[in-house]
């Protein structure tokens, strides 16, 4: 993961597989890298993007202004394949990752790749399907690299975990389903 953390570390952007479809990441706090994102997914900064991290604690600044029952929620379904949408009163994450939501999209995944990526790194990253707006998500290393191999600085080798769709969304507060 040393070679990742440091493309990372360069405002670099990454594929790597998730639980259900690839995806394609930077560091969140770095502008141009989320605009590269963005500007490969042809998908406009409003919309906004996800995050996902390793465990809880990397998402403490965030997490710290909830409710021992929103806590208890999210305990439940993490690690896993759930994202759930995440007031940021302290606008911990940058306007340029919650687009024009005061929320922010946020998932502890279980996948093994994607747990040592955030280990590794030590910190959130973005975490958006590798596809562009509109178009069919990639599931194979293989798709990755004939759609997006020159898009992308550095491709982690794996396999899309066992999940069929990618992670439901909810909203932390009301309990919305955003996504099946």
């Amino acid at each position: 993961m040393y070679a990742a953390v440091e493309v990372v570390r360069n405002g670099g952007v990454i594929a790597y597989p998730t639980e259900a479809v690839w995806g394609i990441g930077c560091d969140p706090w770095n502008q141009k890298a989320v605009e590269r994102i963005l500007t490969l997914k042809r998908r406009p900064v409003e919309k906004g993007l996800i995050l996902v991290a390793a465990n809880e604690s990397q998402l403490a600044p965030l997490l710290e202004p909830l409710t021992a029952e929103q806590r208890q929620t999210l305990r439940e379904h993490w690690p896993g394949p759930f994202t759930f949408l995440i007031p940021d009163l302290n606008q911990w994450t940058p306007g340029w990752v919650r687009g024009q939501h005061s929320s922010v999209a946020v998932r502890v995944s279980d996948h093994p790749v994607v747990q040592r990526l955030c280990e590794a790194w030590g910190k959130p990253l973005i975490s958006t399907s590798a596809n562009r707006a509109g178009e069919e998500a990639l599931r194979t290393q293989k798709e990755v690299v004939s759609v997006l191999g020159k898009e992308v600085d550095l491709v982690i080798p794996g396999a899309v975990g066992e999940n069929p769709t990618p992670s439901q969304i909810c909203d932390l507060v009301t309990g919305q389903i955003i996504r099946i």
